[in-house]
């Protein structure tokens, strides 16, 4: 039995991630760790909590000792590690959080994992690790920068992250790289388009444009609204991570992209008429500092060499999507209202 350390999985594409590991491996045990700020929703994982190859535990991946204990507990052999703050306009209000979690915990977590994989502890250098072991790293194409109006992001391309989000996210990409080329550790970065899906956090576009027509509220768009995005649905995103995985060469990059471009002001007239609601609701507003124009993902290495490719095309993909959320209002109703985390927090204090 191999047991996978989900770091993060509580959040959107983590949630989702753990869903469809229970279902494919009946004889893999999944530890979840997740600190549960505000976008870590155990509700969306509880319909697996009582699952006997499941466990939950509340802790922060900058806390070494409580890591370190988990490792000796559980005896670990695959990290994945979604842990990460993850959205660009809380970077720039409060940068400090994301360098630590998403770096600090980054290196807790492969330093951690060296200490426990490698086979001759008192070995500084040089280290033999264990054969059935990896460190996959979750990052996103934001750590490119931003894209002209042709090209696409290839996984040899110089990082140059434009927020305090993707200078972390970078950082941390860097980090695990380090450990890889110093200590030997076996590693795969994923670098993934923008997710969409069940169970993703109101603040990001796509839920965020589906409550807001339900509630009549405005649809705040920055700028012009033509910022250009690749689309990926989380599930493709979860089964080329799982390829990865167990296919991955050690220490490769991979890009893993949709190749869906939409602009902004595209998807939310989508959602706009898919919903049956009135483009005057769509308020135009100041563009946040540093906002890339454009992403595109090429794909080519993960398709080519591991043979994944998306399933979903983005016109199902989406609609399948605004149907959950339709179907599944009472989660936001849930997530504003807080009612989750009150119930959550008497269990995990």
């Amino acid at each position: 039995m191999k047991t996978i350390l989900v770091t993060g999985g509580a959040g959107f594409i983590g949630s989702n991630f753990i869903h469809l590991m229970i279902q494919k491996y009946v004889d893999y045990k999944i530890i979840n760790v997740d600190t549960l700020t505000y976008a870590g929703n155990l509700e969306n994982l509880k319909n697996i909590e009582k699952h006997e190859n499941y466990n939950f535990i509340k802790a922060n991946i900058c806390d070494k000792v409580k890591i370190d204990d988990i490792f000796s507990k559980y005896s670990i052999d695959y990290v994945v590690n979604f842990a990460a703050e993850s959205h660009v306009d809380r970077s720039i209000v409060n940068p400090e959080i994301f360098l630590i979690t998403n770096i600090i915990g980054t290196q807790v977590l492969l330093d951690v994992a060296k200490n426990h994989w490698k086979k001759e502890p008192h070995n500084k250098y040089n280290i033999e690790y264990r054969n059935d072991v990896k460190f996959l790293h979750v990052s996103t194409d934001e750590v490119y920068g931003a894209l002209g109006k042709t090209g696409k992001f290839v996984e040899t391309m110089p990082l140059m992250p434009n927020s305090p989000y993707s200078a972390s996210k970078a950082s941390a990409d860097l980090i695990v790289r380090a450990y890889h080329e110093t200590f030997g550790m076996p590693i795969n970065i994923t670098r993934c388009s923008n997710n969409y899906g069940p169970y993703q956090f109101p603040e990001k576009l796509i839920p965020l444009m589906i409550n807001n027509c339900l509630n009549n509220k405005s649809l705040p768009i920055y700028g012009d609204g033509l910022q250009v995005r690749d689309w990926l649905h989380v599930s493709d995103h979860c089964e080329a991570i799982d390829c990865v995985l167990h296919n991955g060469d050690n220490g490769e990059i991979y890009n893993i992209g949709g190749n869906n471009e939409k602009t902004n002001i595209e998807i939310i007239k989508l959602i706009i008429n898919t919903v049956g609601k009135s483009e005057k609701l769509i308020t135009y507003i100041k563009d946040r500092p540093g906002h890339d124009r454009r992403y595109a993902i090429d794909n080519s290495k993960i398709t080519t060499q591991l043979g994944w490719k998306p399933k979903f095309s983005f016109e199902v993909g989406i609609m399948d999507t605004i149907q959950w959320y339709l179907n599944n209002n009472h989660w936001i109703t849930n997530i504003v209202n807080g009612d989750y985390r009150e119930y959550y927090e008497k269990i995990y204090k």
